[in-house]
Order: structure tokens, then sequence, then C-alpha cells
């Protein structure tokens, strides 16, 4: 009897139940809450002692997306499972159910964000020794995946509050569209710094040609490119612009042509305009980073006998190359000279025109011709 007398306040009805179930629903909020928390804090302090010790950052990764998981946004969903003991209204059980999953997701968005910073910085750090173009562009890719994601979890949250989410994406669509229209060269400047970056036609430092402008790239941002010229000033190319023209691309040379015309002049004998070719190879293959291609007698002309050579300098740098051109020509200036050859000068041509003289008055003059 004194057993029952001590119990049978368990029994006495509440709102949504009796005492005793009021007393389970709690049980189930505290245990769920303080079983996930103190799993939460040894796991996360687990996973940082062993990410300290090893040179991967997934286990990092991990660790981050524990840190992110906020206590506060399990009170809820916590809340939602003590209340399945109750019997409650239907709209009460509703709402907890919608602020449950109204949690839930904006905790997943919160585990997607470290995500997505995980994954622009171990981007960068890849691009960065490599490919430093990319760089700026990571930074925009990670704000505009940070929006979209926070733009589906509103939308999933209003559908599951029960509103009716379709005329709000047409409304976005068509401000999308409109705000798409009135800015469309920006978008289309920074669709094309995604090209720049995605295609790779240059890179930072690549030394480019636009046009008749000429000079090395110094960074490619959102909306321009900016290159510095071989004269010291600044160039700014817009990124839509710059992908319709012809760009000639001389970071990626790897070796230059150089063709050698030159004439000599009539009246040279024959055994000796025979040795010019040999001497054109013999002077090309006796220096380093040279490959001879080919020299021929290319023909006559009224002022001279044509030669034509052509051969390759093995490396793109600019001064080896100036440098291995001027010693070829050095070299057959001296070749020639000991030999007795000698080198035609162009001759202008001159017109002389003659005015008649004309006797009629009033009459034109005419050029004689």
């Amino acid at each position: 009897m004194r057993r029952y007398e001590w119990t049978q306040w368990l029994d006495v009805p509440l709102p949504g139940g009796r005492v005793g179930h009021w007393l389970l629903a709690a049980a189930v909020f505290l245990l769920f809450f303080a079983v996930f928390a103190l799993l939460r804090r040894l796991v996360v302090r687990r996973m940082a002692a062993v990410a300290s010790r090893t040179e991967t950052d997934v286990d990092d990764f991990v660790v981050d997306v524990l840190r992110r998981t906020r206590r506060w946004l399990l009170l809820l969903p916590a809340a939602y499972l003590a209340s399945l003991v109750l019997t409650l209204p239907a709209q009460i059980r509703e709402g907890l159910r919608g602020t449950a999953i109204l949690s839930l997701l904006i905790q997943v968005a919160l585990w997607a964000l470290v995500g997505i910073d995980f994954g622009v910085e171990r981007t960068r750090k890849k691009r960065l020794a490599v490919d430093s173009t990319s760089v700026a562009l990571l930074g925009v890719l990670r704000f505009v995946g940070k929006i979209v994601l926070w733009t589906i979890v509103l939308l999933v949250a209003l559908d599951n509050l029960g509103v009716d989410i379709t005329a709000l994406v047409t409304g976005l669509g068509v401000g999308g569209i409109a705000v798409a229209l009135a800015v469309q060269n920006i978008l289309g400047d920074l669709l094309a710094s995604l090209s720049i970056v995605l295609d790779k036609p240059f890179v930072v430092g690549d030394a480019i040609t636009v046009g008749e402008f000429t000079g090395t790239v110094e960074s490619v941002g959102l909306k321009t490119t900016r290159l510095r010229s071989v004269n010291g000033e600044q160039i700014i190319f817009p990124n839509g612009d710059l992908l319709q023209s012809r760009i000639r691309n001389w970071g990626r040379l790897t070796e230059r042509r150089v063709a050698l015309a030159f004439g000599v002049v009539h009246g040279t004998p024959p055994e000796l305009v025979e040795a010019v070719p040999g001497m054109i190879r013999e002077a090309v293959e006796s220096r380093d980073l040279l490959r001879f291609d080919r020299a021929h007698f290319k023909g006559f002309t009224p002022t001279a006998l044509d030669f034509e050579a052509i051969y390759w300098v093995t490396t793109p740098d600019y001064a080896a190359f100036m440098d291995r051109q001027q010693a070829i020509n050095l070299e057959l200036l001296r070749r020639f000279e000991a030999a007795g050859i000698h080198l035609a000068a162009p001759t202008p041509a001159v017109i002389v025109e003659k005015v008649e003289r004309v006797e009629r008055v009033g009459a034109e003059p005419r050029p004689s011709r």
C-alpha cells in the first residue's frame, strides 16, 4: 500500500500524458543530448591527437567537421524524440518535427561549409606552386558555393515548413534572368576568367602577344587580365575581349626558328656560290644550342644571287637566341671576307617621270612613259 502511495503520483494526469510520461520524455531528452555531447568530446579529442601525428589532411577535415557540430542545434531534434513519448496535439508535434528538421538542415549546412573550405584550400595549395592563375578564382568559387548551399537549405526549410516554394523559385528564376541581362558584360568577363583558369591558354608569368601588344601576364582577375609590357607600362584587357583575340604565348616556346636571307653580287664564281651553303652549315653546327635545318642558293634577282638558310636555336631564352644569331652573322661575314664573297646591297628602284611641254593652251600635261 505504501509502495502504491509512493508511485501513484506518477499517474497524475498532465497535458500530453501522465507525470511518468513526462519524466520518461525528459530522460530521453537528457540521455540523447548527454550521450552525443560526450561522444563528440571524446572523438574530437582522440582524432585531434591522431591528426597532430599524421601528414594527411583528411583526419584534420574530420576533426573540423566534428568541431562544427553545434550542440545547441541538437536540442530541437532531442526535444522531438522526447515528444514521441507524449500525447501531444498534432500542431505541436508537427511544429517540433519541422523545427527539428530545420536544425538538422542547418547542421548539415555547417558540415558542408567545412567541406567547401577544405576542398578549396586543398586545391589552392596544390595549384599555388604550378598555376597561380586559378588561386584568385577559387575564392569566388567558394563564395558562389556557399550562396548556392544556403539557398538550397532555405528552399528545403521553407518547403518543410509548408510554404509553397514554386512561386518563389519562379520569381528567383525571372529575377536571375533580369539581373543576368543587366550585368551581362560583367558575367561575360567572369565566365571568361573561368575559361582562362580551366583551359589555361596562358598562366601568370607567360609572355604573350595580343594584337599589337606584348607583355608578361601579371595577374588574371575576375574581370580583367593585367600584362606588364616590355616598355614597363601595364596593359589591362577585359577577359571577354582577351578570349576573342588571337593570343601568341611566347612562354611556351621550346625553341626558336631563324630564317637567314641574303644575297651576293652578280659575277661571283660558281664554285664560291656552291660553297656558301656549306659555310652556313659549318658555322651553325660549330656552336652549341643550334640545330641546322637547310641552306640553299634560292634564285636570281636583278640585284643579287639570293640565298636562304634555316636553323633553330634550341632554347626559348631570347637573350641566348639573339647571342647565337649575332655569332652566326659575324662568323659568316668573316668567312665571306676570307673567301672573297661580297654581299649585295639592295638597290632601290627610282622612277623618273618627264612632263611633256604642251603648246596648246588649256591642254592638260601628260607624263611620258
